[in-house]
């Protein structure tokens, strides 16, 4: 996927605005670099001014090493896939102030378990927007599926029908991208470019939106909560 800097600029201002990330913060490196979970964690941790936090992968494993490191470092920001975030022994992240989970689907009990006490965040995104697309507001533990939010800065989207026409609130549509931070296809590949990388006609001439293939209805509050892939 070739992806531009251009859309690290979203990224950033959506880590500090709606993350609080800043110069007191201490981001954990979770993810493998080899993995583009770790494009958002260093542009959290080295582009707002937090401290950045890397440890090796036996100090990374689920469950207790995870926590022992988070509490040893004082990790205030920390992003890990609701299956590893199961794994962590209850009572632990005392130090975590803002705890993302992305990567998987995230379940009502995992929210009523780590919400308390910080601001938890659902976040989606595939590579091909840079990494996220969309984000929560901070849940709360009330039993509901918890929603992947609304765009992040300077990012659009889009959930529609089979014509590429908006579909009612409450109806599943697939859900399309648009914004600063679209790719600009796949490296070698312009069929495959063509199909997932079309015409959109929400935006100015020559707007680009991204096929996600994701299935998503948009609550009546706004938010989009995630019904899986439409290709299964």
């Amino acid at each position: 996927v070739a992806v531009t800097h251009n859309g690290l600029a979203p990224l950033l201002a959506t880590h500090v605005e709606r993350l609080g990330a800043g110069p007191t913060s201490r981001v954990l490196q979770f993810a493998s670099p080899s993995f583009d979970a770790s494009v958002w964690e260093m542009c959290m941790g080295l582009l707002s001014g937090a401290t950045f936090v890397l440890a090796g992968k036996e100090a990374l494993a689920p469950g207790d090493p995870l926590a022992d490191t988070i509490a040893r470092h004082g990790v205030t920001h920390v992003t890990l896939p609701p299956p590893v975030l199961a794994a962590v022994p209850a009572g632990a992240l005392a130090s975590v102030e803002t705890l993302v989970v992305a990567g998987d689907a995230t379940t009502p009990e995992l929210v009523a378990s780590w919400s308390a006490g910080r601001r938890m965040i659902n976040a989606y995104g595939p590579t091909e927007t840079t990494v996220c697309a969309t984000m929560s507001a901070p849940l709360a533990g009330d039993g509901r599926v918890p929603p992947i939010g609304g765009p992040i800065t300077d990012t659009g989207v889009h959930v529609l029908d089979d014509g590429l026409r908006p579909v009612d609130t409450g109806v599943i549509g697939e859900l399309y991208v648009s914004g600063a931070s679209l790719a600009r296809g796949y490296l070698g590949r312009p069929d495959l470019s063509a199909q997932r990388f079309v015409a959109c006609p929400f935006g100015e001439p020559g707007a680009r939106m991204y096929r996600t293939g994701d299935l998503v209805e948009r609550t009546p509050g706004g938010d989009l909560v995630f019904h899986g892939r439409a290709d299964t």
